[in-house]
């Protein structure tokens, strides 16, 4: 006789389904919205990240200045001048060769795709020119709408009404009090939330803003060191432009595997166009050796793995975030994403049953003790 579905499990798993589902679309909605609350406040949020991810970069300084007897407000002011006249030197040594150069490395990266479409057009690949042109005219696009997006994300502000000028000097003003006065927002937070909110966002905060601040100084440190490593092989093999691309090589490195990838496949262009396809090989066997260094011992020295991210996990959101919002996305995934994963390590430990101790098992005195049953 053939088996019948049971009514009762049947209604039980479609009201289950259905609740499991409205439940998932309300937390989607609430998603939606919260997302679109923080497109509207972009115009302030904005410059908070900025200070944020330059007080990662600062605070160590001014830890240190603190410990030694510094006041809050005067090592606070002592980093952030000193952070100034970097900034400042760093555009007068390095900012205005590259303007100047911006145009011949533009005209290379042209010229090498053209040499690139020529190549794949002929043998052994015998790719056809209409093939090849839009594929390559597309991925131009893509290139030149994202150089836009950096451009516009810099000087505009993401779209809003306030200018570069003003998000750089609101980011600087909110760094200086993030120095001066950040050890006591989390008293002063604990005190304003209620019941277990005085705990809980406390501790989520302090675990994110060490994973920032891991993230944030390590990729710095890796950068320099890619752009020092392959800006002194570039030097060697006699590649032009060797300050633009190491310049580029460090800007990158915030943006994981995507980044390396890009300033990569221009060096290699570069040295295509004006040296030949010799020295094109030996800047990519440069390039792969340095990140192979990177990848396997330089950023498990420095970052010890920290994010706890896996490698899919970063390329997705690298992926979701440029899809999202351009430059600005692809910067700033990695650091949301390991912040969620702060977020949701924390709800996994609250939420998770204490191990159960096996002294608690144990018969109380006086009761018998159950038999094992053998099978």
């Amino acid at each position: 006789m053939p088996a019948t579905l049971n009514a009762t499990k049947t209604r039980t798993a479609l009201r289950t389904s259905a609740r499991i589902s409205l439940e998932m679309l309300l937390v989607v909605l609430m998603t939606a919205v919260a997302l679109w609350i923080l497109g509207r406040m972009w115009s302030v949020l904005w410059p908070l990240v900025i200070a944020l991810l330059l007080t990662t970069l600062t605070w160590p300084l001014a830890r240190f200045l603190r410990r030694h007897g510094w006041p809050p407000a005067l090592a606070a002011s002592a980093v952030t001048v000193l952070f100034l006249l970097v900034a400042a030197g760093t555009v007068v040594l390095i900012a205005v060769p590259v303007a100047s150069q911006s145009g011949e490395l533009s005209t290379g990266v042209g010229d090498g795709i053209q040499k690139l479409r020529d190549w794949a057009a002929g043998p052994p690949l015998n790719i056809g020119a209409d093939q090849v042109s839009t594929a390559f005219d597309s991925a131009v696009k893509r290139v030149q709408s994202s150089v836009g997006s950096i451009v516009t994300a810099t000087l505009t502000g993401v779209g809003t009404v306030v200018n570069g000028l003003v998000t750089t000097v609101l980011a600087l003003f909110l760094m200086f009090f993030f120095l001066k006065d950040g050890p006591r927002f989390l008293p002063w937070l604990a005190r304003q939330l209620p019941g277990r909110l005085a705990t809980d966002v406390p501790i989520v905060a302090a675990r994110s803003w060490d994973t920032l601040g891991s993230f944030v100084r390590s990729q710095a440190f890796v950068g320099l060191l890619d752009a020092v490593f392959i800006g002194l092989g570039l030097w060697i093999v006699g590649v032009p432009l060797v300050l633009p691309l190491a310049v580029l090589t460090f800007v990158s490195a915030f943006i994981p595997i995507v980044g390396a990838l890009f300033a990569g496949f221009v060096a290699v262009l570069i040295a295509l166009v004006s040296n030949g396809w010799t020295d094109a090989l030996i800047v990519l066997a440069i390039i792969v050796v340095v990140q192979q260094l990177e990848g396997n011992v330089f950023q498990p020295m420095v970052q010890s793995r920290g994010l706890g991210l896996h490698a899919a996990v970063v390329l997705l959101a690298v992926t979701l975030g440029g899809s999202l919002a351009g430059i600005v996305g692809s910067l700033l995934a990695v650091p949301v994403a390991a912040l969620i994963a702060v977020v949701w390590n924390y709800l996994r430990e609250q939420l998770t049953d204490p191990p159960q101790d096996p002294e608690t098992d144990l018969p109380e005195p006086g009761e018998p003790v159950p038999e094992r049953t053998s099978t």
